[in-house]
């Protein structure tokens, strides 16, 4: 298993209705991420699902010396020799991409990249079918985006696991029409309730060590 230097973008703001970035100053503390092999894909709730209760800021966990969150690529049969690094790609209204681009064909599975609680499912303009999904630890958000569709009985607070299908692949919101891909992109955040703001993260460094 290899690990992956983690490149981050220091300031950036995901705001709820797309991943578009905007200015913010906010400290934030970066987990150490890894790639590790996919396991078997499973299909089941993790969890019986659950109502999702607002967590107050103070309740955000502590950062802790030696952490690592172990993430897999999230799109099924994706190799990491697959992976092109998109994240600072210009896109339009002089924005930067901040997320990578894994190209599958319409349909393909969406995995959850590690185990964690869905934060919310979201339509918007840019994105299309979106996923935010919280790390175990609620430290990292993970977003997913031009979804197809969910899958069945995907709700906020549901816990997934790794390798869980949540989605299939798509071209919804601003993607171009048959352009299939998943907009995958992370950041870390200090306060679960702002999911939406925090720091990004390129994932291609880190997956394309994926085993």
């Amino acid at each position: 298993m290899l690990t992956a230097f983690v490149w981050v973008r220091i300031g950036v703001t995901i705001l709820p209705s797309g991943p578009a970035p905007a200015a913010s100053v906010t400290p934030v503390p970066i987990p150490t991420i890894i790639a590790t092999g996919t396991p078997g894909v499973t299909m089941g709730p993790a969890s019986p699902a659950t109502t999702a209760s607002p967590v107050p800021p103070d309740a955000s966990p502590s950062p802790a010396a030696g952490d690592v969150v172990k993430i897999i690529i999230p799109v099924h049969g994706v190799r990491a020799q697959d992976l092109r690094d998109t994240y600072n790609d210009a896109r339009s209204a002089e924005r930067v991409h901040n997320a990578i681009d894994i190209m599958a064909p319409r349909g393909t599975p969406v995995l959850a990249t590690a185990d964690g609680e869905i934060a919310r499912l979201f339509s918007s303009e840019r994105g299309g079918n979106t996923i935010y999904q919280f790390s175990s630890d609620k430290r990292l958000v993970f977003y997913y985006a031009h979804l197809d569709r969910f899958a069945d009985g995907m709700v906020a607070g549901r816990r997934v696991s790794q390798g869980e299908v949540i989605a299939y692949v798509g071209d919804t919101g601003n993607a171009v029409a048959g352009n299939y891909h998943l907009h995958f992109s992370i950041w870390a955040v200090t306060d679960p309730n702002r999911y939406w703001d925090g720091v990004t993260i390129n994932p291609y460094p880190i997956l394309r060590n994926a085993p």
